[in-house]
């Protein structure tokens, strides 16, 4: 009789442990799913208001699908979906988007780890509960590269003073005195309205492209991009 309560104890305490050990597993590891998160970082912020290429997810949790405020670039099939975003459905979300809700514009392949989708999935909750795990930049130097510099303080290299065209080149000259001729296809105008966007009347020059032979010339709103350049052929 001794040794069957004892038996009966030791397998209870079994079973406590493997149910300890899911429950955690499920609620998965906030500071881990940061690290993970950063595979999403380029198209998406944490920081509210903050609306990249995709929404803000600040404030994520048990909102409706496509609600983000102030964010107009969502598809039709995520404004048309019914869906809050709850622990399940973010775990659907993450494991494949265009599974959960056919004709999404969001084109990530998503997270085949049950684990990572769980880890992110903590993070994101911890972000909307405002208490996300301390910041830690190790090992993510390329995804942090991928954040907007604040062009308000362009440099005086980067600071556009005019803007003239002439056949196929563009002659950009700047806040340093110099002047780049770049082929105009080579060249983009592209606007940034958002408060690390440039002062209006104030383009900056953005360089890119491997062998340095691309750039982009960002105006604070397009109003400004036809005034601003100049047609001038010696």
């Amino acid at each position: 009789m001794i040794k069957s309560r004892i038996g009966f104890l030791r397998l209870l305490a079994v079973i406590v442990c493997i149910a300890l050990s899911q429950a955690a597993s499920a609620a998965g590891d906030a500071a881990r799913g940061a690290k993970v998160f950063q595979a999403c970082a380029a198209c998406h912020s944490v920081k509210p208001d903050d609306h990249m290429t995709g929404p803000s997810l600040a404030h994520i949790w048990e909102r409706k699908a496509g609600t983000a405020a102030d964010f107009l670039r969502y598809s039709d099939a995520i404004k048309a979906a019914n869906i809050v975003w709850t622990q399940g459905a973010l775990d659907k979300w993450l494991a494949d988007p265009n599974a959960l809700i056919p004709g999404t514009s969001m084109t990530f392949q998503g997270l085949r780890a049950g684990g990572d989708r769980e880890d992110v999935i903590a993070y994101l909750k911890a972000v909307s509960e405002g208490k996300p795990p301390a910041a830690d930049d190790r090992g993510q130097g390329m995804s942090m590269s991928m954040r907007k510099a604040d062009l308000k303080k362009a440099p005086p290299e980067g600071r556009v003073t005019s803007m003239s065209h002439c056949g196929d080149t563009y002659t950009v000259r700047t806040a340093d005195g110099k002047a780049a001729k770049v082929w105009e296809f080579n060249l983009r105008v592209k606007t940034d309205s958002s408060k690390e966007g440039p002062n209006p009347g104030k383009p900056v020059i953005v360089g890119a492209g491997m062998q340095g032979d691309r750039a982009s010339v960002v105006f604070a709103s397009p109003g400004e991009i036809s005034s601003f350049i100049k047609q001038d052929c010696p």
